[in-house]
């Protein structure tokens, strides 16, 4: 299996949103700290569409997986 590497960037434009880093940075500011018991998946901000790509691609270990895990950690500090 060819596993891909993605950035941030890719990850949000994948989600449909800016990848600038100034965008980015303002989007983990805005909803930080999420609350530990909360997945990220679960999270109130995702659009329906954005939840199930973030929910599909950690079940599936996907290659995207690794970087949804940077996001989640920093949204957590």
């Amino acid at each position: 299996m060819d596993f891909h590497y993605h950035s941030l960037p890719n990850l949000f434009e994948q989600l449909g949103l800016p990848r600038e880093p100034n965008f980015i940075a303002h989007f983990i500011d805005v909803h930080s700290p999420l609350p530990s018991g909360q997945r990220l998946a679960d999270a109130p901000f995702w659009t329906p569409a954005q939840a199930t790509f973030l929910r599909e691609e950690l079940l599936g270990d996907a290659d995207w997986a690794e970087v949804i895990d940077e996001l989640d950690a920093r949204l957590r500090h």
